[in-house]
C-alpha cells in the first residue's frame, strides 16, 4: 500500500484499511527463528547442568572426569533404550543414583553458604554454567588450596575420589566475597573427616562406576535380545 492513499485513508476514511496494516505489524514475532532457537538452546544446557551437575562444567564434551562420562554415557544409552523397557527403568535408577549424590554435596555446600549469612545467595553462588573459564577466574591458585583443603580435612567430598571441579568456581567467588576462609572454618566444623570405619560404610552406597558401565553394556546387549525377541514372536499387548 503506497505512502500516499495511507495518509488518504487516515485523513478521510474509517481507517480500515490502516488498522489492517497495524494488525499485521502486531502479528510479526519480536524476535528472529534464529534467536528463539538461541534462547532454547541456552535453556536447555542451564536445565543440563542445574540436573546433571557436572562435576567438570567447562567440559562440554562430559569426557574429561570418569565420573561425568559414566553418567554421560548412561544418559545417552537410555536415549536410545526403549522407554518403559526393563533396560530403561534400570538406567534410570542408575542415572538418578548419580544424581543424587551429587545434589547431596551440593545440599551441603548450600547449608553452609546460608549459615554465613548468604540466605538470598546461596543459589546464585552455586550456580556454575558451561561458560565457566578458568581464564576467567580472579584467584585460582588459592581457590584450589582450599578446594584441596575440603577434599582432605572434611566429609563434603568421597575422598577416594578427586574433588569436583565445579567447587573451586565457587570458592573463587568466597574469595573475591571474603568469605573463602569462613566457609572453610564452617566445612571443618559441620563436616569433619571420617575414619576409617566410616568411611568403609559410606563407600557402601557410593557409586560404583566399573559396576555402572558394566551394566551399562548389559542393557544395550539386552535391548538386542529383546528386540530378536519381539521379532520373533510379535509385539505384547
Amino acid at each position: 500500500m503506497g505512502a500516499a492513499f495511507k495518509k488518504f485513508c487516515i485523513r478521510f476514511c474509517c481507517c480500515c484499511c490502516c488498522e489492517d496494516d497495524e494488525d499485521e505489524e502486531e502479528k510479526r514475532p519480536l524476535l528472529s527463528h534464529d534467536t528463539l532457537e538461541y534462547f532454547d538452546r541456552e535453556a536447555k544446557k542451564r536445565r543440563d547442568q542445574e540436573t546433571n551437575l557436572w562435576n567438570e562444567p567447562g567440559d562440554p564434551s562430559h569426557s574429561e572426569r570418569d565420573d561425568d562420562r559414566t553418567l554421560y554415557n548412561l544418559l545417552q544409552t537410555r536415549a536410545q533404550t526403549q522407554r518403559g523397557s526393563h533396560g530403561y527403568r534400570r538406567l534410570s535408577v542408575d542415572i538418578e543414583a548419580m544424581r543424587d549424590m551429587r545434589r547431596e554435596v551440593r545440599d551441603k555446600w548450600k547449608m553452609i553458604l546460608e549459615n554465613l549469612g548468604f540466605m538470598a545467595e546461596a543459589e546464585s553462588l552455586l550456580t556454575v554454567s558451561i561458560s565457566a573459564s578458568y581464564d576467567r577466574m580472579r584467584n585460582a591458585a588459592v581457590a584450589r588450596s582450599l578446594l584441596q583443603t575440603l577434599h582432605t580435612e572434611t566429609s563434603l567430598f568421597n575422598r577416594n575420589e578427586a574433588p569436583p571441579e565445579r567447587y573451586l568456581f565457587i570458592l573463587d567467588r568466597l574469595i573475591y566475597l571474603d568469605a573463602a576462609e569462613d566457609f572453610v572454618a564452617k566445612a571443618r566444623r559441620f563436616y569433619p573427616p571420617k575414619d576409617d570405619d566410616d568411611d568403609e560404610e559410606d563407600n557402601t552406597g557410593r557409586i560404583n562406576l566399573p559396576l555402572l558401565l558394566s551394566r551399562m553394556n548389559q542393557n544395550i546387549s539386552g535391548g538386542e535380545d529383546e528386540d530378536e525377541e519381539g521379532e520373533t514372536t510379535g509385539p505384547e499387548d
